[in-house]
């Protein structure tokens, strides 16, 4: 199971939102909670090119090194003006700070909810349902349209790989089908979709969600690169960090089994200025 880095906060939404966005859906592009390609109309997003170098900026925005043309940041960031700029939403799991209504949050058999033992003030979403996935997926909407809105190029949503830490609550194929949702929300707002770690899902699953791209944190540490470079080619964004790197960093770079767009960070992601901050890059 990759680590995930911190993430800072996102603005808990409000119930019209959520309303106006359930009101919103039109019979001729519906949610579904079957996995199926974006609607025909829509163009396939554009993405990064290829050899691009990348920054990692969940720990806050700043300007960053000046050969960076591609930079995430979380939804309450500003995209960078001039860069592929790709927006973090938290898909999978309450954001600190939000409020979830409780027919939402996962609870197991005895009623507590399901908790990231990872990040213990997030509590995994309840997408076991085709209704549930719906809710979620409608109140996510807006903030998938505010970051195209803002002019964000893409989208990741974290933690989709949940399941995995749902103590047997949460299967699969739920987690697929919720997806899903989120990537045809995604093209919808004319964003590319990447697929956030969770290497076991590469292949039919991946291609049936219709993921664009993939970020991957540690793949060299896990061993993971080459499934993902052997699926999404050079579309894939690495994040290693420098408390648990298996070997020096220079030696992760001259891998054939390493992305081209790989970069070393700090586990907290700091800003520049910081005693922990590191960033190199491939």
């Amino acid at each position: 199971m990759t680590v995930r880095a911190r993430r800072s906060l996102l603005p808990a939404l409000c119930v019209t939102a959520v309303l106006v966005v359930l009101a919103g859906c039109s019979a001729s592009a519906p949610l579904t909670t079957e996995p199926s390609a974006p609607p025909a109309a829509i163009a396939s997003p554009g993405l990064f090119a290829a050899g691009a170098i990348a920054d990692y900026q969940l720990g806050g925005a700043y300007e960053p090194d000046a050969a960076v043309t591609v930079v995430v940041r979380d939804a309450s960031e500003e995209p960078l003006a001039g860069a592929y700029s790709i927006c973090y939403l938290n898909g999978f799991q309450s954001q600190p700070g939000e409020s979830w209504p409780s027919e939402l949050l996962l609870r197991d058999a005895e009623g507590d909810p399901v908790i990231d033992a990872n990040w213990p003030d997030e509590t995994l979403l309840d997408i076991r349902t085709a209704s549930n996935r719906d809710a979620i997926a409608a109140r996510m909407a807006p903030l998938i349209e505010g970051c195209a809105g803002k002019g964000f190029a893409a989208v990741e949503f974290d933690n989709l790989d949940s399941y995995t830490r749902s103590d047997g609550v949460l299967e699969r194929e739920q987690a697929v089908a919720m997806a899903t949702l989120f990537v045809q929300l995604g093209h919808s707002s004319g964003l590319a979709v990447a697929q956030k770690n969770s290497a076991e899902l590469l292949g039919e699953e991946a291609s049936a969600i219709g993921f664009d791209f993939a970020i991957a944190e540690e793949c060299d540490q896990y061993s993971e690169c080459g499934d993902f470079t052997g699926f999404y080619g050079d579309a894939v964004i690495d994040i290693e960090y420098t408390d648990e790197l298996r070997r020096p960093f220079s030696e992760v770079c001259a891998d054939a089994a390493t992305p081209p767009i790989t970069m070393l960070r700090d586990r907290d992601l700091t800003s520049p200025g910081s005693a922990e901050y590191t960033f190199e890059h491939c």
